[in-house]
């Protein structure tokens, strides 16, 4: 991998949120490193943008180090690979859903920032990005896995905000509500419908709005740090209250 171009390097960019940042940031004249564990599909996607495919698997020890050994320089590092697996009661919960969640959003978080960060700052203007999610600063029934995974999420980066105070490195957290991505499928274990009636009756965010705000934080000025940016559809106003037609 050899560019004169600012280096992004993209977690779970094989759809999704991912996906379309890859492609914002391509067009922004970043260089993009495209990391997913559906590999074909990020080599497909980085031959349309001229970026660079590493498969990924952030709950894999190995596949964090093989992938940050093979990233020489990186300028942004976007944490997006993540999810939520189940929608159970606290006094209902698969225990293994909630490692599957903690071990994606928060210590996969963890091993590629903390792997990355130093590349990140030999830069000289390094930014990380994390999309969490307004579950980070909400709750809800049968959310308590994937909330309690996304306040952990929330609490590390916002920590390396004032670990790193006075590094060239600026950090931005991006807390989308409802998003009509793979990621409500992935919840309900492949249920499309169910997953479809999460969004009926108003119009959620796509991956397309996230990635325009991505875009424009890691494109500010050297000195302007957007440190939180919540954004949700007009109709939605908490993570339990939206307007439906």
């Amino acid at each position: 991998m050899s560019t004169q171009s600012p280096i992004a390097v993209v977690t779970g960019a094989s759809s999704g949120i991912g996906e379309a940042t890859a492609r914002r940031l391509a067009a922004e004249g970043f260089h993009v490193v495209l990391g997913a564990r559906r590999f074909d599909r990020i080599k497909a996607i980085a031959a349309e943008i001229d970026g660079t495919p590493l498969a990924l698997d952030v709950t894999d020890v190995d596949s964090v180090a093989a992938f940050t050994d093979g990233i020489a320089e990186a300028n942004v590092l976007v944490n997006n690979a993540g999810g939520a697996f189940g929608l159970e009661r606290v006094d209902a919960a698969d225990e293994d859903n909630w490692r599957r969640m903690w071990e994606t959003n928060v210590i996969g978080t963890l091993r590629l920032t903390k792997a990355l960060l130093p590349k990140l700052i030999a830069s000289g203007n390094g930014h990380v990005v994390t999309v969490t999610s307004i579950a980070a600063q909400e709750l809800y029934d049968g959310g308590a896995g994937y909330t309690s995974a996304k306040h952990a999420q929330s609490a590390l980066h916002r920590t390396l905000r004032t670990e790193e105070l006075g590094q060239p490195v600026r950090f931005t957290e991006v807390l989308p509500g409802m998003v009509e991505t793979e990621f409500s499928v992935v919840r309900f274990d492949g249920d499309a419908e169910r997953a479809a009636n999460v969004y009926q009756g108003l119009k959620p965010l796509v991956a397309d709005d996230v990635a325009d705000v991505i875009a424009f934080a890691v494109t500010r000025p050297w000195h302007v740090n957007l440190d939180q940016i919540v954004m949700k559809p007009r109709a939605q106003a908490s993570a339990t209250r939206a307007h439906r037609d």
